[in-house]
Parts: structure tokens; sequence; C-alpha cells
């Protein structure tokens, strides 16, 4: 056994941490006490003074040999150089063979370990401690020797004992892939050299052959990795999806969770985690997809036609086959091609891989050499014409071209489908869609009662070349679906464009404001948008485009709700108005997404006109001004005139009732934003019975699971903290926030405001360290979904700075609410409510250091502006009166203290502590 007073110090550069974490694990679990800097030494240590100490007091130095060791600039050398100096053991553990020349000629003399050589792990680890402890005599007969030696194998901490076991890889291995060995080679060694999430962009032109190499990189190197995930990322919407996939197979996902909240799990998992690989395959859109791009010790593979990736990402460019690789494929494919038939296809074709692999095809199905380059050559030269000779899509064209003949000819129906797949986006293609829609598509012959449709259509795409085809879903890559639209019959385009209508709106998924149907539209949405421009002059599916923004709305991705709601409001302002009706539903709609997104200076002048483009075209009463009226009066809310939001929500309340009836979904809205409004003012007693009043017909009329019924749970625990009914207050916000988070999910705002209005039940009950947890727990979620300057965040802080205070830390309270001030006054300024909430929160906390003078100048001039941006009717008024009672009690200003608390508690009597949830804001919708 080794001697307890023995310690090795685990010697590496930077790059190899993994392997020095490796070493020094199986030191330790050989008994020995190992100094690794990674593990021992912590942040603000000086470097040079541990390492000194380190080699002072190692009885033997083990160093973890690379070609990374002996770079310029390093400490590895003063490392090696003093363990020599004091004549103490120095044991070479070559990991990665060295390059001639680069071991010293010290060095050179002494006995190493090449594990890099060994044949597995138990070898290695074999190797690595009797280096340590030297070998000795066997205690029994050394085995044979083998014939051979067996070749090198991956390097240990790389390996696996068996393939990936999270694998989403549904692309089949090429087994005509040929050449590029150079460049995966360089790819794997760019990957390898990185220590964090190792980040690869290969970039070229279309049709260079970037996903032929990922695939190949994936499936040569797949033992290397425990998750390999490929992720289709054309359009930059759906990145989420893929994502959420991940994280239900890796088993983080939450059941009912919104798709960007798993997505960012899948992500947090990914930090965690070592030995995966993701692939982002048709990565077009760097800056919309730069924050999806995983952190961690592991892969990322990226392949896109923008060069723009190099400014974000370390890039590799991809150039075209050489001449003996584009021969050497042609005959992968078709062995009997003669030798100057493949010459004249490699030629004509510039020896671009796609193209050589549809010709391939092409050729394979029977059209004879001669015949594909007389094609080839007709569509070629017309392509030159206007400088398109070699652009990607000229080749493409001329090979797709050639397949749309033959399949015209032998499978019409296939065609027909084809030709509406090339209208839709570039994501999967359900096939459900065809199945509900297929009595209305004119533009497809065949049999409709056929029940073995679609497969008889979809075959013969997969055949061709022309799309990929899944048990329920197909897709058709996106320079396939330009060369198809472009080579439609112009006569032919409106019967169908007739028929994308009628497939995209049998595919309705229902209900955007409930949350089971969201899967369904994230389905949708990719392809409404794609086809926007043409769809926006179809009135048949207009509902159908209102319905998926309103569901980017309440799904919370609120960016991509914006922009879908502002293409369709300029493209209806521009054919159907200004003041046509949907073009104002889809002008609200953008404001709604505004509204998720922080405060926009632009939202309230947009709102007040919608609003008076409705009551000039619709009158006061119509649902649309009513729900314009009501968007005013949020609005208002939001920054702080409450009193006169309550007036709109008490008039649009009324009104909706008498149109819309009582009991009608959008009037019990009113009825809960009057609710909280009479609260924010001070009026606990009517806003708590108001509130049980909304609930009451919540439950009664739309069930206790759907969103608007939680949402007035939510509210309803606030209300009865306000009437100091705390543990009446905790049940329920608890309630609230379970049900809420099992169907919006996780990390939905709403679920994230439920569990804010849990931690204030609990601070209510004083149990602050159970709401400490739970508040940092919400704001880290928030951050990450939303950043850290998004109104709910800032206003989460406040609140974590008072439930700091209350814990006994007033200083970190009042150091984290003076840096949220900070942002609150760079971002939304010194007036925003959420910002006069936290400068409270700042006072009491001068309070609680023991600062009461300056605690009541700074309130008194507080409680001046609160009054003049606010007025003195509101909760932030109050508890900022309260405040300041309290830093002067404190003085022993007591006459003047007394004064102040009667006259609050006449106008609103309070019995809880000061802080309560803000007054800034809710889930309106």
């Amino acid at each position: 056994m080794p001697d307890e007073s023995e310690l090795i110090f685990v010697s590496h550069a930077e790059r190899d941490d993994q392997w020095a974490q490796w070493a020094a694990w199986h030191l330790e679990q050989a008994g020995y006490r190992v100094e690794l800097g990674l593990w021992h030494w912590r942040a603000g240590d000086d470097f040079v003074t541990r390492m000194n100490e380190a080699l002072e007091q190692a009885s033997a130095v083990v160093a973890v040999l690379s070609p990374h060791y002996f770079e310029p600039g390093r400490y590895t050398e003063e490392q090696w150089r003093a363990a020599v100096a004091r004549g103490g053991r120095f044991i070479p553990v070559v990991v990665e063979p060295l390059k001639p020349g680069q071991l010293p000629a010290f060095l050179s003399s002494r006995i190493q370990v090449d594990l890099h050589e060994l044949p597995g792990e138990a070898e290695a680890v074999k190797a690595l401690t009797e280096a340590v402890r030297g070998r000795g005599r066997p205690e029994h007969p050394p085995a044979y020797p083998p014939a051979a030696a067996p070749g090198p194998q991956p390097r240990f901490p790389a390996t696996a004992s068996a393939a990936a076991v999270v694998w989403e890889v549904r692309r089949r291995r090429n087994p005509h892939f040929t050449g590029r060995d150079e460049v995966i080679g360089e790819l794997r060694g760019k990957l390898l050299a990185e220590r964090h999430a190792a980040v690869q962009a290969l970039h070229g032109t279309g049709g260079i052959g970037k996903t032929q190499v990922a695939l190949e990189y994936v499936y040569r190197f797949r033992e290397h990795y425990d998750i390999v995930w490929w992720i289709d990322a054309e359009q930059a919407d759906q990145i989420p999806v893929h994502y959420a996939e991940l994280a239900a197979r890796v088993g983080v996902a939450k059941p009912d969770a919104g798709v960007e909240f798993n997505a960012r799990y899948a992500l947090d998992e990914l930090r965690s985690r070592e030995r995966w690989l993701i692939v982002l395959d048709n990565a077009e859109e760097p800056e919309r997809l730069e924050t999806w791009l995983p952190d961690g010790p592991g892969h990322v593979l990226i392949t896109s036609r923008n060069p723009g990736w190099k400014q974000i990402v370390p890039g590799l460019p991809l150039g075209v086959f050489s001449r003996a690789e584009s021969l050497d494929h042609l005959r992968g494919h078709l062995p009997t091609l003669a030798t100057e038939d493949a010459e004249a296809l490699a030629e004509a074709l510039g020896d671009l891989p796609l193209a050589l692999a549809q010709a391939a095809g092409a050729l394979g199905d029977g059209m004879p050499p001669d015949r594909y380059l007389e094609v080839l050559r007709t569509d070629t030269a017309q392509l030159l014409d206007h400088d398109k000779a070699h652009d990607y899509r000229s080749t493409l064209t001329a090979t797709v071209t050639i397949a749309m003949d033959r399949l015209e000819a032998d499978h019409p129906g296939a065609t027909a489908v084809l030709r509406l797949a090339a209208l839709l986006g570039p994501e999967p293609i359900p096939t459900a869609w065809l199945v509900a829609a297929r009595d209305r598509l004119a533009t497809v012959p065949g049999d409709t009662g056929d029940f073995r449709w679609p497969r008889p259509a979809l075959q013969p795409l997969a055949r061709y070349g022309l799309a990929v085809v899944s048990p329920d879903a197909f897709q058709v890559h996106r320079l396939t679906q330009a060369v198809v639209r472009e080579g439609l019959d112009p006569d032919r385009r409106d019967a169908l464009w007739d028929d994308v209508v009628s497939l995209l709106t049998a595919a309705d998924p229902g209900d955007s404001e409930l949350p089971e149907s969201w899967p369904r539209w994230s389905a949708l949405a990719p392809h409404l948008t794609a086809g926007m421009t043409v769809l926006c002059r179809r009135a048949a599916i207009r509902p159908l485009l209102l319905s998926a923004a309103r569901y980017l709305v309440r799904s919370a991705q609120w960016r991509a709700a914006r922009d879908f709601a502002a293409g369709l409001h300029a493209s209806w302002s521009g054919h159907l108005g200004e003041n046509h009706v949907d073009t104002l539903h889809a002008a609200s709609m953008e404001t709604w997404a505004m509204e998720g997104l922080g405060h926009d200076p632009d939202m309230l002048p947009r709102v007040r006109d919608i609003l008076e483009r409705r009551r000039a075209t619709l009158g006061e009463d119509h649902p649309d001004t009513l729900d314009s009226t009501y968007d005013l009066a949020t609005a208002l809310h939001g920054i702080g005139r409450y009193a006169e939001a309550l007036a709109l929500h008490q008039d649009v309340g009324e009104r909706r009732a008498r149109v819309l009836g009582e009991d009608a979904p959008d009037t019990l809205r009113s009825v809960q934003s009057m609710a909280r409004a009479l609260t924010v003012l001070g009026r606990f007693d009517e806003g708590l019975r108001v509130t049980f009043d909304a609930l009451g017909r919540y439950r009664a009329t739309l069930g206790e699971e759907h969103p608007d019924t939680l949402r007035s749970l939510r509210d309803a625990a606030a209300s009865l903290s306000y009437v100091g009914r705390y543990k009446d207050a905790y049940r329920t916000a608890h309630e609230a926030y379970e049900r809420i988070r099992a169907v919006m999910g996780d990390n939905h705002p709403e679920t994230l405001s439920a569990a804010h209005g849990l931690t204030m039940a609990m601070t209510a009950l004083e149990r602050h360290t159970d709401a400490q947890d739970l508040i940092m727990d919400t704001l880290r979620r928030l951050r990450r979904d939303y950043g850290e300057s998004h109104p709910n965040a800032l206003e989460l802080t406040t609140s974590l700075g008072l439930v700091l205070a209350r814990c006994g830390r007033p200083e970190d309270a009042h150091e984290l609410l003076t840096d949220t001030m900070e942002q609150h006054l760079r971002v939304y300024g010194p007036d925003h409510p959420g910002a006069l909430q936290c400068a409270l929160g700042i006072g009491l906390t001068l309070h609680g250091t023991g600062r009461n003078a300056e605690a009541e100048r700074y309130l008194r001039d507080l409680r001046r502006r609160v009054h003049r941006v606010l007025g003195g009717e509101n909760v932030i008024a109050d508890n900022t009166t309260r405040a300041l009672a309290i830093a002067l009690a404190a003085q022993g200003k007591h006459r003047e203290a007394h004064k102040l608390i009667a006259y609050v508690q006449r106008r609103a009597p309070l019995k809880l502590p000061v802080q309560r949830r803000s007054a800034t804001r809710k889930g309106r919708r």
C-alpha cells in the first residue's frame, strides 16, 4: 500500500484537463494523496505560490505529456524544470504522440509511459499505477505474449464501451461517402483541441457536401460520445423544439412544459455532462442561433452556407471535390460507369458533391449518361447566361428537373404532393395533414378513398431522392423546394395555393389558448411563416394566421410572436387597409408580444392608435373595440396609472357583460383585472371579494385547469395576504404554483409569477429561508430565459433583496438592490413602478443597516416622487409611508411616525410586512 505521507502532484497543460483528472482520480483510487490544481486550488489563489508549494511537498510529479505541454509560455515548463532540479521523481505519462524533437533532451532519458498506445482503459490504469508504484516481480507466471500488438486506440477519456447512449441521427450513414479524410481529420483535431464546448462551423456554398461530411464524422466517431443529437436548423424558430425533444430523451423534460423552457433544460443538462455532440445542420442564421449553442465539455458541429459564422465560432471552409474524389464517388454509385463518362459528368457538374450524388441517383435509375449530359448542358447554358454557372442551384435545378420529369411520368400523385410541399416550409410535414385534407386537394390526382394514402405518393419521393420520408412525416430540402417552385406553371399556381390553404386549415390545431394544443401549433407555425407573403392574401386562412400569432404569444415565444404579427400587419395594411378588422387584430397581437418582451415606450401609443381606429370603424361596443380598451387599461396599469386603469376596466367589464354575457371569458378577464387594480389601490377587501367572484365563475365556466382559472387562483392568494389571512394565502399560493406548473410547464412566465407569489406567502409566515431558496431558483430561470433586464426579472430581484434583509443579510440586500436600481435607471427610467418599488427596498435596507437618518432622507424624497408619479393612493405609496415611519421611530421621532402610520392605516388597513408583491407587472391574459 502507498505511504500516506506520499503526495503526487499532477502536472498538465490546460488543454489536457480531462486527462489530468482521469489520472488523479485513479491514483487516489490506488491509495495515493494527489494534488491537482483543478481540484484543490481556488479562484483568487496565487498560482505560482500554490505550484511551488505543491512541488516542494510532492514526493513525485506525474506529468501528463502531450504536444500542448511543451508549448511556449506555459507554466508547465517551470513545473518540470523545478521537479527535475529538486531531484525528485518525475514520471512522464504520454497521452498523445509528441512531435519530433519536442521532448527536451534531459527528459528523453527518463522512462515514460505511453497510454495512447494501450488497447483499453484497464491497461492504462494498470500502467499508470505501476509507473508510480513500480512494477515489481509478478506473483504468477507471465502470460504468453500475443502474436501481434494491437493498433492505436482512442484516447481513454474519449472512449466508450459502446456507441452513443442517446442517439438521434435520422439519417443513415452514406455507404458511398468519398474522400474528405483530410477535412474530417482537421475537424476532429480542432474539436479535441478545445477544453470547453468546442464548436466548429463547417461552411461553404450550397451543395458542397457539408451535411455529408458532418454525417460521416458522426458515424466515424460515434463511440467517443454518450449523446449524439442531430438538429435540422434551417428555421431558427424551431431550434427550441429539437432541444425540447433532447430534454425528453435525457429525462429532464417537464410534462406539459412549454417548448422554450424544456429546450433550456436540455442546454442546462449539457453543461453538466461530458462526451456529447450536437450537430446544427443548415444553420443559416448565426445571429439568431448563437444563443442556442450549448456550453459545457462537449462538441458542437455546425454546417452552414453562411460564412458569418466565422465571426462567432471557429470555422472550417469546405471546397469542391478533387477530380479523383469525384470519379471515386461516381464509381462508388455506378461500378460499371465508363471512365470517360465519369470524367465528363465530373467536369460538367463542376465536382460539386451534391450534384454528383444526384446525378449518380438519376443514372442509377436508368437514365443514360449522354441523355443526362444533354439535359444538363441545355439548362446550364441558360443559367450561365445569368451568371449562375457556378451557383449551386443551377446544378441542382438540372438534377431536380430530370427527377421531376421521371416522377411526373410515373407518379403524378407524388409529383402533385411535391409541388404542394414546395410551397410550404422546409421543416417536416406531418403525413396526418395529407390524410385530413385529402378530399379537398384538387391538384392531387387519384382515389380519395385509397386507404394506403399518402404512402403511394411519398414513397416515390424518397426513391427519387426528392424528399426524406419517415413513418409520420416527410421533408423536402429547401433547395429542392426552390427548384420546384421556380418550375411551376404560372397558370397552376393559384390552384396549388388553394390546396396549400386547404392543407393548412385542415391541420388547425384548435384553441391556441390551451397548452395541450401547443405541440401541434409548433409543427404548423413554420409552414405558415414560410408562405406568409402569399397566404396573407387568402381570406380563408387569415383566421388561422391570427390564431398562430396568438399561440406564439400564449406560449411566451414573444420575439417570434412580434415578428410574425408584424409581418401580418404590414401585409394586410397594404392590401386590406390599415383599418381592416384583421389588420387591427394583427396590430393588437404585436402589442401583446411587445408587452411580453418588456417595457416598450412605443406600446402605449400603438394601443391608443388601435383603439381609436376600432372606435371609428366598429363602434364603442364592438368586441374588438372592447378588447382594445382592455389593452389600454392594462398598459396604463403597467406604467402605474392605477386609478385610470381601474376606471377603464370597470367600464369595459360592464360593457362586455352586456355585449358578451356576464360569464364570457373576456368579461371575466375584465373582472379579474378590476380586482388587481383595486388591490394595488389599497382597497383590499373589495379586491378580495371581486377576485373570488371571478375565480368561482371561471371554475364554473372554464374548468379548474384552464389557464385563466389558474391565473385567478394565483391572484386570490395575493388578495388573501393583503387582508392578513396568511395561512390561507400560503395554501392557495402553493396550490396555484403546483397546478400552473403542471399545466404550463416549469419555466412559463405564468409559472414563474406563481412561484414569486408563493415566495411572498412564505415571507409573510416568516419562512424566510424557504422563500430565499425558491426565489433564487425562480430568478435563475427567469434571467436565463428572458434576460436580467426584463421587468419581471428586476421585480423578482427586488423581492429577493428584501427576503435577504429578512434573513439577516441587510448589507447583501442593500448591495443587490442598489445594483438592481442601476439597471432600472438604465433601461426603464426612475419613474417606472418597478424602479419606485426597488427604491423602497433600498430605503428599507438603509434602515436595516442602521443608517436611519440616511433612510429618512431617502424615503422622504421617494415618498414625494411616488406621490408625484403614481399618486398617493396605491400600495407603493402606502408602503413608502410605512417605511418612512419605521425610520423615524428608530430615531425617536415617534409623534411623526405615529401620524404617518395612522394616516395610512385609515386609508388602507394592512396587517402585513411592508413588502408585498409589487404593483408593477401581473399576468393579464
